[in-house]
């Protein structure tokens, strides 16, 4: 047995800690005419709420009169009718849905960010994690920039702003900065007078643009946020690639292309909605894929194969297709309780799954089942979800991940922050089994991970599961990196440097 000491001590409570977070979703629209520009955004960060429930923003630009508003909570929480119609009319506009990879979940972290500078206004939408955002941020603050969030996001925002001091049009101080930026970031930034979408030379995070038949140009994380106020698809922005919306039309830049592409993988898994398309691959389709090449690792003899809502369905179905075991609906899903449901509690954190999910014992009863999920990170849920089963009848729970198994951190936006939190790094997969209660436990393999959008396997970053990253690793990484030290425009004992302990 490979279990240590140390490991044993901490099941009880290291695998119980929160579910894996996801990323940001952006987006913007350069309308003809001024028009209800925030309801498209409110509509377009619906659809995108997957994407991040910590909080929401959108900016309207009225005439290079920028109207902002963001707060904590859901879109449809924050953007009630009174707000929407008090952000008015404009020809553009930007939002942002977040959760935070550096920084706190509180309202100053929220985005868009709008800064006020020499030139004019700007605002800024990210979605991504800088891997030199540390030294960035000192540099500024040596410089005297006073920083108001603990967000890369503001870090981000002062670079643009330093060059944009310097440079012709707005357009060239992002190109600049993107010479500075390393890491993870998909942006939308937004002038007066223009609005443009910029992707990193790795192009970890995706970015689409699109047209609606109102002349309207639209640019989003996902291709469901498109969808969702009407517009087509056009293309996606190229790794690299800085796309440049004015009333005259659209222009490219594309002198950062070109690199190693390092699209992260994850997307496919988990992240992204199965009604998305990325590079010509819906990511349904890339699920059942994964269910695929799982059914044809494991062969096993069961009675139904069962999903967990939402995103280990399309992996199942995809492996009853492949093995004719029938596919079943196993679970009903609290769709009030979103992603980062947190429990306050211990007790609540082993029963959040009951609230999240509950099984439709019938389904399952005196059935051997097979269990697909995204994934095993910590072992966070899939614990109590076999518990279900069980308690439910089920005589055998087979359980099956459709991602590889999670054995280094992510620097690139997705919360996976510590090898220690990571139950695949302590256990062998045969005591994974164990300690979920499983019969069994199996995992996609990394070469069919590469193949799930159908292409020849490269330009993916799968760094947290083979360890082999496409920048160089960060000194400082941890979310809470900026959190040392007072933040301006909080008071003084809101910080957490000052919190005394309990």
């Amino acid at each position: 047995m490979r279990k240590s000491s140390s490991a044993s001590r901490k099941e009880s409570n290291l695998y119980m800690e929160h579910e894996i977070h996801e990323e940001c979703g952006v987006f913007g629209i350069f309308a003809p005419e001024a028009q209800k520009v925030a309801s498209t955004a409110y509509y377009a960060l619906f659809a995108l709420q997957h994407r991040g429930q910590e909080s929401a923003g959108i900016v309207v630009n009225n005439d290079g009169v920028f109207n902002a508003y963001k707060d904590v909570g859901l879109v449809n929480d924050i953007f009630t009718s009174d707000v929407l119609n008090k952000l008015g009319l404009g020809n553009m506009a930007i939002g942002h849905v977040r959760y935070g990879t550096t920084g706190t979940s509180g309202r100053e972290n929220a985005q868009p960010i709008v800064v006020n500078h020499l030139k004019g206004n700007m605002a800024l939408a990210h979605n991504g994690n800088l891997i030199n955002a540390t030294e960035l941020r000192a540099e500024l603050e040596n410089e005297g920039c006073i920083f108001h969030t603990t967000s890369d996001t503001e870090v981000i925002a002062y670079v643009i702003t330093r060059e944009r001091v310097k440079s012709r049009s707005i357009e060239e101080a992002v190109l600049a900065a993107m010479n500075k930026l390393k890491g993870a970031y998909s942006l939308v930034v937004m002038s007066p007078s223009k609005l443009i979408a910029a992707r990193d030379p790795h192009g970890f995070r995706p970015l689409c643009f699109g047209k609606r038949d109102d002349g309207s140009y639209l640019i989003a994380s996902e291709s469901c946020a498109l969808n969702a106020v009407g517009a087509h698809k056009v293309r996606e922005i190229e790794p690299g690639e800085m796309l440049v919306i004015t009333k005259d039309g659209i222009k490219n830049d594309t002198s950062h292309c070109g690199g190693k592409k390092a699209f992260c993988v994850f997307e496919y898994f988990y992240t992204a909605r199965p009604d998305s398309e990325i590079d010509g691959c819906y990511v349904h389709d890339a699920r059942k894929r994964a269910g695929a090449f799982l059914a044809e690792k494991y062969k096993i003899d069961a009675d139904i194969v069962v999903g967990v809502p939402d995103s280990g369905l399309d992996a199942a179905l995809g492996y009853a297709q492949a093995s004719g075991i029938p596919y079943g609906i196993g679970f009903l899903k609290n769709k009030y309780i979103g992603r980062t449901f947190i429990a306050p509690d211990q007790k609540m954190r082993e029963d959040r799954v009951k609230i999240k999910l509950n099984v439709i014992a019938s389904a399952v009863r005196g059935k051997r089942v097979i269990l697909v999920d995204d994934s095993i990170v910590r072992g966070t849920t899939s614990r109590p979800i076999v518990k279900q089963l069980r308690d439910a009848g089920a005589t055998e729970v087979h359980f099956l991940s459709s991602a590889p198994k999670f054995l280094n951190p992510c620097y690139y936006g997705t919360d996976i922050d510590s090898r220690e939190n990571l139950i695949a790094c302590h256990h062998t997969t045969e005591e994974i089994a164990q300690i979920i209660g499983a019969d069994s436990v199996g995992y996609l393999d990394i070469e069919h991970a590469r193949l799930l959008a159908g292409g020849d396997g490269s330009g993916f970053c799968c760094a947290c599961f083979d360890g082999v990253y496409p920048t160089e690793i960060p000194q400082s990484a941890g979310k809470d990196r900026f959190e040392q030290r007072p933040i301006v425009g909080r008071p003084i004992s809101e910080n957490p440097k000052f919190q005394k302990k309990s």
